[in-house]
């Protein structure tokens, strides 16, 4: 329980013997700290709430989406794991405003207001230690089509620097729909055409090493600096790549993003990486949502080849979509869900991150859900009638996925062996949710056919995947007949 809800409990056992609820003693402390961090000047909001006049005119629309679970804005209202940050107001809190609302709404003494929170001017987390800006702004058109486009900064670092945290900020933040930041190393930005959106689907790993990605900005998002311990490589002579979508907003826009970088004083002390189900924003899933279609499913699973402590979690679709879901599955029969957001909305993508460490063991099965609603009734559909809507890049398109982001357990040899098995493991779920999207059409038919004999064969527990000990079983099986000999035949999976 939160500390000031129970204030706010004493305040309604106090109220209800004859003492009135007032603003400065009982509703200022949980506005203040759910609400102005948008609500106040430069939140971002569309007003503030930070004084008695402006949260009394405002009384009746408070209640409305207070009461409704509208505002605060935390869409992740499911899970077993307590999230960082979460605004949510207690039962108790609403019942206050309520009795506060019906008293009247009287200020009170001023002198039982809260020391007001006290926040950054200009950048979230404080003045970076060194900021990149683009060189010039893009010029986007009022209509048109969506446009991906990469950004190359130049660090200018001679040496190297550790980046604990990293902020972006966007000029025309209306007309961005998202942008993800990479680390590049060898200068391979620079060579190749900015227009081309690849660099930005491709999944590179964060945490291993030089090079990868260091993070991203969408709607709603809050830079958080990564945990104790932890650190992205970011070697001298490195650039920063932005890939930014952009999203038409009307009218003619100018973007010229800027990023803040903070640094840490010692070398990272652990490594971590991100296991994203469905991977590659589930390219490789089959999206396909038919006009009207209420609820459209994709699921994905992957098991975990070494222990790992996961430390936050980041679920990604667009429009349609209407919730996402994770959950880990352990050796041992417990199940914990780490993530759910039931009522997904595009325009407050947060990265979420856990009050704790959570440590899965090797076995762990991690599960993910996600769901779309492509129909007329869904207040988010951007195209009404609806159309067949598939994967694809743009906004109108289709996508949905679930980052999940994890620690190497064990000292630093025993992690750096762990992240590689990890890496590898990645690599093959990807290679099997490709199947067709990366296998020619003359050797489809032959992969098919294996892929089915390997599921009867391997697939011991039935849950339509091959997990680590079933492909560890496989590959044993396998050992006798593979490689083969010239002018020998192809074996079969089935000998």
């Amino acid at each position: 329980m939160k500390p000031f809800v129970c204030l706010a409990i004493i305040a309604i056992f106090v109220s209800s013997h004859g003492e009135e609820v007032t603003y400065s003693r009982d509703i200022a402390p949980f506005l203040q700290e759910s609400c102005v961090g948008c609500h106040r000047e430069g939140g971002g909001a569309p007003f503030g709430l930070t004084d008695h006049r402006s949260v009394q005119r405002k009384a009746t629309t408070i209640i409305r989406v207070i009461e409704s679970g509208f505002m605060p804005p935390w869409h992740a209202i499911g899970g077993d794991i307590p999230l960082v940050g979460d605004r949510r107001l207690e039962e108790e809190e609403i019942d206050l405003f309520r009795k506060w609302v019906h008293a009247g709404r009287p200020e009170g003494d001023p002198a039982d207001l809260p020391i007001p929170r006290v926040f950054p001017v200009g950048w979230h987390l404080g003045e970076p230690d060194l900021i990149l800006t683009m060189d010039e702004a893009y010029e986007l058109d009022a209509d048109g089509p969506d446009i991906y486009r990469n950004f190359v900064l130049p660090t200018g670092l001679t040496e190297l620097k550790y980046l604990k945290a990293v902020e972006f900020r966007a000029s025309s933040p209306e007309v961005v729909h998202h942008a993800l930041l990479y680390v590049d190393t060898k200068g391979r930005a620079r060579e190749v055409d900015e227009a081309d959106p690849a660099p930005g689907f491709a999944e590179m790993p964060v945490g291993e090493g030089t090079g990868g990605g260091i993070g991203g900005w969408v709607p709603g998002a809050s830079p958080r600096p990564l945990p104790e311990g932890l650190a992205h490589h970011l070697p001298a002579g490195s650039d920063i790549v932005i890939q930014a979508h952009f999203h038409p907003s009307g009218k003619p826009e100018r973007e010229q993003s800027q990023i803040g970088l903070y640094f840490s004083d010692k070398a990272p002390e652990r490594l971590f990486t991100s296991i994203q189900l469905p991977p590659l924003f589930g390219a490789f899933s089959g999206i396909d949502l038919a006009p009207g279609e209420v609820e459209t499913v994709v699921t994905d699973s992957f098991e975990l080849p070494v222990a790992v402590r996961a430390f936050g979690v980041h679920p990604h679709s667009h429009y349609r979509g209407k919730s996402l879901s994770m959950t880990a599955h352990l050796p041992d029969g417990k199940t914990i869900v780490l993530v759910d957001v039931p009522d997904w909305d595009m325009d407050w993508q947060e990265e979420y991150r856990f009050t704790r460490e959570v440590p899965l063991p090797a076995g762990t099965r991690l599960e993910s859900k996600v769901v779309w609603d492509n129909s007329a009734e869904s207040s988010d559909n951007p195209i009404v009638p609806p159309v067949r809507v598939r994967w694809g890049f743009e906004s109108l398109d289709e996508m949905g996925s679930i980052d999940l982001f994890v620690i190497a357990e064990g000292d630093k040899k025993q992690a750096a062996v762990a992240m590689k098995q990890l890496g590898t493991a990645k690599s093959e779920h990807l290679v099997w949710k490709a199947g067709s999207h990366v296998i020619g059409p003359d050797k489809l038919k032959i992969f098919g056919e294996l892929r089915d004999k390997a599921m009867v064969r391997f697939d011991t527990n039935g849950d339509g995947m091959l997990g680590r000990e079933e492909r560890n079983f496989a590959r044993e099986s396998l050992q006798s007949v593979l490689p083969w000999e010239p002018g020998h035949s192809r074996p079969h999976i089935d000998q």
